[in-house]
């Protein structure tokens, strides 16, 4: 097996001596302060050694896929004192040492007058760690990126340093994040600080608001406790001014009190005795109540426990009654259905003389017509000629019968094998319903596409093919995963058109219209379906190769026309496990570029440097959707097949038709044949009906007779039935009668008892409620008596208390008198107050300092809104006309919900790229990645005049771009970035479009990358000028 050619890791950066080459000098102010002169890497990534020097202006980086462009911009970002993550790629920085070596180097030089910074980091893969150097003098991390910032260099800002794994993520930035890169980039150095402050003033204005709240409260609550407090300090200075007159009073106070207490002990003591005297008459008329109340009781007990003891007897009295009156009800049953029986009878015998005399009246008219009939004549010879006829008819109809027979068993034969082919097609249909089914499931848009493509193919000249997945047939589908790993997923899904005009109306009609995301291809004007191979399949057979890719299926011809010009399906051979294992002589001996062994796929390329032979082998993918497929021709001829069944069966349906109608023709013949031979038998035989029907009616007649009825005699049998019956029934209401009279009885027992027992009741309730009354009053007078006889002790207590100090009047102290709880309120009334006014003056400090800072917010906001608001509209003033010029929409504005909320500030960006949509916001589900790719460009572009920063880097971001899109912008970042007053741009991209405009002040770097590059010592472009120049002249 051949292998690719080693690529060499060292590499060499080539820059265009027409636009900047080395040997052109360049002026220093060309440069803007902090861009970048110099790279120089050392094995770093895939570089040996490799010194870039980039131009003042637009640098393009150009070269192929896996050269190094993308190392450069590592190179970069890393050697500005980046993180790893800044580019998105790996996460340790020792991963980017070259494999095989211990330490890699980054040096850049950056123009700052009058003597450049060269910064140095030394990468140990080792350890992951760098070591640093400023001016090839050891130095820290920390003062790296301090001059970095004093240069404004930000390789973490996505607006000023773009890689190409970070593309994406400028649309996924959020409104604040988006206007902190954006103050950080083109702003000026105090903006994103102002902005920093004004959200750190806004906290602070927040917590002092609360504190504020909540000292205000605090002194509320003080405040309503010291208004509490103050009223208690009044009423003790109240006391106090009180005092004194008391004390005046004192002495004359005793023996008034004295007095008073002791005409108050003389009523309260006859009250008690007067009560004393009514409690003890009461409880004695209310011992005979309550004997009463005991008596009634007793009683309602006893008539209680005999209503008990009759309900038992009176449940079973009733259920005797029940039972006779169902014995009455049946025998009255019984009674019904005799008379209904001999009701019967009667009936019976009525319908019986009826039908007798209708028989005999019968009999008379037959009897009669008898009479009338005279002697048959002789019809013989008529009947023999008819019954000759209906011979002859009787043979045509057989060889009819026999025709009609045949055919329609032919015709049976042929629906069976109608059947037989319809469930072929049928079969067929699933398999394609299938796979459409397999198609709306994962590509909804393209099964829109194509039911819309089928209610309106008449709108195109040529014809189209639905998408390949659907008309595509493999032959076996062991070969399905060969023809699906070779043709693109994106063509599986296509739509084949055969004209250019249809394709594009079809694609406006989906994309533009109907929003759907679908892909259309067009097949090539001269047909390439018949294209024959390079080399007949025989030579090939003798490596394992067994078909060409295009002999394993079937599809209609724009598709293999399509495929073998795209594809060139009719070259690719397949082979089995026996070509895998000489897969080196297979490459080398049969120069194929692409081939299929029995699971892997061998693409085959000659470098156009070495003339080498590079190969490489994928493992083939498992089908998914030519599974199953339509076999067209078998379609086809069962179509063909139905269709010759279907004429045959109308061929047969018109023979079966004729012979149909022949046969009613013989059959109306045959009925009239008949109908004369029964009429003349009919007159022939009349005669000797009429005798056998008249005997017929007197045998009925004679049976009728036999079955007469004795109606008097059932009369009487039911008659004695029924008397039987009602004699029953006289005993059962006599039984029924003695057990109502009985169950009568009991029930007004019971109801006496009931009506006693209610008196009694009613008798006991009036006593309860007399006894409770009187109760009641009993114990209200006992209470009484006790409070009295309580006032009376408490009344000669204080008698003699006050006679005591009538006789003895002290003189107690002040401090004796102030109650000690007055003296804490005073105590606490003081401290409240002190408190309340330290925290009054608290309050006013912090309201002064809330204010302080809102005048602070208020200047910054005034220094940093103001700015940003004009930053802002020129932003959108650039971006807008970029978009205006490539005939589509976009807005840049400052977006907040509350303008106080500093912290929400940020930068909304809004596009529209059709005349029919309208303006949303950009993210990273809305826009296709080529509109966000030209989105981000051109936001970026805006930034280009207005940006503070010395350079800005964009790696591979049009890569997602349509080749219109890709060339407007292309334009514009040359026009921009090439101005005098724009920073240092670097543009990567792996290829560009064909006759682009450039610029003098553009510097082109290629970037090479190969087995064969010259050391870097011994690289001299104005040796390679000149020696090309010699050559131009000795060939001309």
């Amino acid at each position: 097996m051949a292998t690719p050619a080693k690529r060499r890791a060292g590499g060499r950066v080539e820059r265009d001596a027409g636009a900047a080459g080395r040997g052109k000098v360049l002026p220093p102010s060309a440069f803007v302060e902090g861009s970048i002169v110099r790279v120089y890497m050392e094995n770093f990534l895939t570089y040996d050694n490799c010194e870039v020097y980039p131009g003042p202006h637009l640098n393009m980086i150009v070269g192929a896929n896996g050269t190094g462009k993308s190392s450069i911009v590592c190179a970069i970002c890393l050697g500005l004192a980046g993180k790893p993550s800044f580019i998105g790629r790996i996460d340790k920085v020792g991963l980017f040492v070259k494999r095989g070596c211990c330490k890699g180097t980054i040096e850049i030089e950056l123009f700052k007058p009058p003597d450049n910074l060269v910064i140095t980091r030394e990468i140990h893969g080792a350890n992951n760690s760098s070591a640093w150097l400023i001016n090839k003098k050891p130095s820290s991390m920390k003062t790296v990126e301090e001059q970095i910032a004093a240069l404004n260099i930000q390789v973490g800002n996505l607006c000023q340093f773009l890689p190409q794994d970070k593309v994406g993520e400028f649309a996924k930035l959020s409104q604040v994040d988006l206007l902190e890169a954006t103050e950080k980039s083109v702003g000026p150095p105090e903006m994103y600080r102002f902005h920093c402050e004004l959200k750190n003033f806004r906290d602070r204005e927040r917590d002092l608001e609360n504190l504020c709240k909540e000292k205000t409260n605090s002194l509320e609550k003080m405040k309503q406790r010291i208004e509490r407090y103050r009223q208690d300090v009044e009423r003790y200075h109240e006391c106090r001014r009180h005092l004194d007159v008391i004390e005046m009073l004192e002495r004359k106070r005793p023996w008034v009190e004295y007095e008073n207490v002791r005409q108050q002990y003389e009523e309260v003591k006859k009250d008690r005795d007067r009560v004393r005297e009514e409690l003890k008459k009461l409880k004695e008329t209310q011992s005979p109540m309550i004997q009463q109340i005991q008596e009634i009781e007793k009683q309602f007990r006893n008539l209680d426990v005999k209503i008990k003891e009759k309900a038992p007897e009176i449940k079973e009295t009733s259920q005797k009654c029940k039972q006779k009156q169902d014995a009455l009800e049946n025998k009255d049953k019984q009674i019904g259905d005799i008379q209904q029986a001999l009701r019967m009878k009667r009936d019976e015998e009525v319908d019986r003389q009826k039908r007798m005399n209708v028989t005999r009246q019968m009999i008379e008219d037959l009897q009669n017509e008898l009479n009338s009939t005279g002697a048959c004549e002789n019809l013989q010879p008529q009947i023999d000629s008819i019954n000759n006829d209906l011979r002859r008819l009787q043979d045509d109809k057989a060889n009819i019968d026999s025709d009609v027979s045949d055919l329609e068993n032919e015709r049976e034969n042929h629906k069976a094998e109608k059947k037989r082919i319809t469930d072929g097609i049928v079969r067929l249909d699933n398999m394609m319903n299938l796979k459409e089914e397999k198609l709306k499931r994962r590509y909804q848009d393209i099964h829109s596409a194509l039911m819309w493509l089928r209610k309106n193919r008449n709108q195109f000249k040529k014809s189209v093919c639905e998408p390949m997945m659907l008309v595509i047939n493999v032959k076996d589908d062991r070969h399905a995963k060969y023809v699906e790993n070779h043709i693109s997923a994106n063509d599986m899904r296509a739509f084949v058109f055969e004209s250019q005009e249809d394709m594009e109306i079809f694609l406006r009609e989906m994309r533009d219209h109907r929003k759907l995301r679908v892909n259309a291809v067009c097949a090539p004007s001269e047909s390439c379906a018949e294209n024959r191979p390079s080399r007949p399949i025989e030579e090939l057979h003798q490596y394992g190769f067994f078909s060409f890719l295009r002999e394993l299926f079937d599809a209609p011809h724009p598709v293999m026309s399509y495929l073998c010009a795209q594809y060139r399906v009719h070259e690719v051979p397949v082979g089995t496990e026996r070509t895998r294992n000489m897969i080196e002589r297979v490459i080398q001996e049969t120069k194929l570029r692409q081939l299929y062994t029995a699971e892997e796929r061998y693409s085959v390329k000659v470098s156009v440097y070495t003339n080498q032979t590079v190969s490489s082998n994928t493992s083939l993918r498992p089908a998914q959707f030519l599974i199953g497929s339509v076999d067209t021709e078998e379609r086809r001829q069962l179509e063909e097949q139905q269709q010759g069944i279907n004429n045959k069966l109308r061929s047969l349906d018109s023979e079966l038709t004729t012979l149909s109608e022949r046969q009613k023709h013989l059959e109306c013949r045959d009925n009239e044949l008949r109908q004369q031979k029964k009429e003349l038998l009919e007159r022939r035989n009349k005669r000797r009906q009429l005798e056998s029907k008249i005997a017929v009616k007197n045998d009925s007649l004679r049976e009728m007779e036999q079955d007469a009825i004795n109606l008097d005699q059932e009369e009487q049998h039911t008659n004695a039935k029924i008397k039987e019956i009602n004699i029953q029934k006289a005993k059962l209401v006599i039984e029924l009668k003695e057990l109502i009279k009985d169950c009568i009885a009991l029930n007004t027992l019971k109801v006496d008892l009931v009506l006693q027992s209610t008196t009694v009741c009613a008798k006991k309730h009036k006593l309860d409620s007399e006894y409770k009354a009187a109760t009641g009053h009993v114990r209200t007078l006992e209470e009484k008596f006790h409070v009295l006889d309580e006032r009376k002790r408490s009344l000669l207590n204080h008698c003699k208390e006050q006679m005591r100090k009538a006789r003895q009047v002290c003189n107690l102290s002040p401090d004796e008198l102030v109650p000690q709880e007055f003296q804490t309120v005073v105590e606490e009334y003081s401290k409240r107050t002190e408190e309340m006014q330290l925290l009054t003056e608290e309050l006013e400090k912090k309201k002064e300092e809330l204010n302080n800072y809102r005048q602070n917010i208020s200047q910054v906001k005034e220094r940093w809104l103001n700015p940003l608001k004009h930053l802002v509209e020129k932003i959108n003033e650039k971006f807008s006309a970029f978009f205006n010029s490539m005939q589509c929409a976009g807005e840049v504005d400052l977006h907040t919900e509350n303008e106080e909320e500093y912290d929400k500030y940020g930068i909304r960006i809004r596009v529209k790229f059709r005349s029919s949509t309208q303006l949303h916001e950009l993210t990273p589900h809305h826009q296709s990645g080529g509109e966000r790719s030209v989105s981000t460009m051109l936001y970026l572009m805006a930034l280009q005049e207005l940006n503070r920063c010395p350079f800005r880097v964009v790696d591979e971001i049009n890569q997602g771009m349509d080749p219109v899109n890709e060339r407007r912008v292309f334009e514009m970042v040359v026009t921009t970035a090439c101005k005098e007053s724009t920073s240092q741009y670097f543009f990567i991209t792996p290829k560009l479009l064909q006759n682009l405009t450039y610029n003098e002040k553009m510097t082109v770097l290629f970037v090479y990358n190969g087995p064969f590059m010259l050391e870097l010592a011994k690289w001299n472009l104005k040796a390679f000028n000149k020696r090309r120049r010699q050559v131009g002249w000795t060939e001309a």
